[in-house]
């Protein structure tokens, strides 16, 4: 999409829906305390098992002889399953690692909203699918085409190859599926469902490891079920909204066809704007650690948000969404670098 096109409340919401890759994350205020004094507080899944820790939120988590657990799940550290939703605070050692001072793991079942954000997101991939192209309904009743799918060739290939690679070791390769879509912009996604969105601009100019880092972030909100988890501040009425649009697409009559769409829009923009910024930050600490696992160069996270803030400059909405909501690249290039600087050292 052209970053200088207004684009109207249907993309808008395909976006929260997706997560727009160029979204950016909240700043830190200040450098890391590596004393024990940085208090920590995680809810994510346990992903990886590396010697004496689990990687949870990216962050590598030790237990020790004052760790409370919590639940019936796990009693002790070897009790915790990949996969397993994982709550605990605790505070940040000076390796950068996070000893649990209490921990509780359960069992990631299924969860108020998730499957409503699934079928909402397989209607919106099966329509792109079935269309050839990936398209915003636009409040006239038509539609504007973004890009026209990729079906086969090297460019597929090659984020299939990209993506399988990252996928945490609890997550059975059939929950994503990839797809490219012709266009300049730089942009990715994904949804829900496990679709995963990647335009060509990207495809085209990036390298394998900047590549791994925007897919990584993708993937962390389809792992973190960041949807899922918003529809509690309003997400599910967005979801509903459009398919609401969806469906008022196959109304015959113009002007009732118009009219369902429009209220559809007007429908969701008081909650559209409640998407949370934590959503992105967490997804930028977890895309990193798939992008290490996956022995990808994770330190090219600076220089890629660099670029995207020379290609789109510093408050371009499409670099930063709403503005205000969010911060700028600069500040996201902080916050990785100081990611970097307690994980991957």
């Amino acid at each position: 999409m052209n970053s200088s096109t207004k684009r109207p409340v249907a993309w808008l919401v395909i976006v929260v829906l997706t997560s727009l890759t160029a979204l950016t994350v909240e700043a830190c205020a200040s450098a890391p305390a590596q004393d024990g004094s940085e208090r920590v507080s995680l809810d994510a899944y346990a992903e990886w098992r590396r010697d004496d820790t689990i990687i949870v939120d990216g962050q590598r988590v030790r237990t020790g002889a004052a760790t409370t657990f919590e639940g019936e799940r796990a009693r002790q550290f070897s009790e915790i399953q990949l996969g397993d939703e994982v709550r605990l605070t605790g505070v940040r050692l000076g390796d950068g690692s996070v000893l649990a001072t209490e921990l509780e793991a359960k069992v990631n079942g299924s969860a108020l909203f998730e499957g409503d954000v699934r079928a909402a997101t397989d209607e919106i991939e099966a329509l792109w699918l079935k269309e050839g192209m990936m398209f915003e309904p636009k409040e006239d009743g038509g539609r504007e085409v973004i890009g026209t799918m990729v079906t086969s060739g090297p460019k597929l290939a090659r984020v299939e190859r990209i993506t399988r690679r990252m996928l945490p070791p609890y997550l059975p390769a059939e929950a994503v599926r990839v797809h490219v879509v012709e266009t300049d912009e730089w942009n990715a996604a994904a949804m829900g469902n496990g679709a995963v969105w990647v335009y060509t601009g990207l495809i085209d100019e990036l390298s394998d490891d900047e590549l791994a880092i925007v897919i990584g972030h993708e993937l962390a909100h389809f792992t973190h079920e960041h949807s899922r988890r918003g529809a509690r501040s309003g997400l599910l009425t967005q979801l509903l909204g459009l398919g609401a649009l969806v469906a008022a697409e196959a109304i015959d009559n113009d002007v009732l066809r118009t009219s369902a769409q429009v209220a559809a829009l007007l429908s969701m923009t008081a909650t559209l704007s409640n998407y949370s910024r934590n959503h992105e930050d967490q997804a930028d600490r977890v895309g990193l650690r798939y992008v290490s696992e996956a022995g990808f160069d994770v330190g090219q996270g600076p220089h890629l948000w660099a670029r995207f803030r020379d290609k789109y400059g510093e408050q371009n909405p499409l670099v930063n969404f709403f503005l205000g909501s969010h911060s700028r690249p600069t500040d996201r290039i902080r916050n990785i670098e100081r990611e970097l600087a307690l994980n991957y050292r």
